[in-house]
């Protein structure tokens, strides 16, 4: 059974994010020190799901074992400073590299009104139920004529459970230093075709770049 998720979920769904993210190169990424990994992506991951539920709309199963947590653009922005002073609240020393990651993220989100898809997580061996999940939330977005977007960790996006949806692959973000790459993952609205939906060019993370010095802040909820 699809639903939305509520409050009363938040302990479950972040544990949920938090093991996905544990295996995922992205995850090794943003927390390099395999010891306080557990703890910073544990926070992360429930900062993530709360933002999700105030802020967008997550969605999940009766037995919680799939999320995708949603985000509309355009919507009323929430301003970029709740969202960076979250992040510090809650990760303090180790949010600097989570707010690079955002902050890129968020240059090259599409130009076009579309539903982003900020974060999929399922048990293993509950693929089914994550197409299931994902299928129910596309055919609302087809009757709004909204494209959905997403960010794909991973060398073989065209067999990925996404491009089995309809999404195809566009240029990737690469994470520097030694990150791998996020494959954009972008499925029209119907009557679209193939249209990128104004995608900007591919973006490379960079050494030395500070999105907390004024040149790049993240703008919420698009990136959680």
């Amino acid at each position: 059974m699809v639903r939305q998720a509520s409050g009363v979920d938040l302990d479950v769904l972040s544990v949920l994010v938090a093991e996905a993210f544990s295996a995922s190169p992205v995850g090794v990424w943003l927390a390099p020190d395999a010891t306080d990994r557990p703890l910073v992506l544990g926070r992360y991951a429930r900062l993530l799901v709360s933002w999700g539920l105030e802020h967008g709309q997550v969605d999940t199963t009766g037995d919680g074992s799939v999320v995708a947590v949603w985000h509309r653009r355009p919507e009323v922005p929430v301003p970029s400073a709740a969202w960076m002073y979250d992040l510090h609240r809650v990760l303090g020393p180790h949010a600097s590299r989570f707010a690079l990651w955002h902050a890129y993220l968020d240059a090259v989100v599409p130009h076009v009104p579309h539903a982003h898809l900020a974060h999929l997580a399922a048990r293993p061996g509950h693929d089914d139920t994550a197409r299931a999940l994902l299928t129910a939330h596309h055919q609302v977005l087809d009757t709004e004529g909204l494209p959905a977007y997403a960010q794909l960790p991973g060398g073989r996006p065209r067999e990925s459970l996404l491009a089995g949806l309809g999404y195809e692959p566009r240029s990737p973000i690469l994470l520097e230093p030694d990150g791998p790459a996020l494959w954009r993952m972008w499925r029209p609205s119907p009557g679209n075709g193939r249209s990128c939906g104004g995608l900007p060019p591919r973006a490379r993370l960079r050494r030395g770049i500070t999105p907390l010095r004024g040149r790049l802040l993240p703008t919420p909820p698009g990136s959680p």
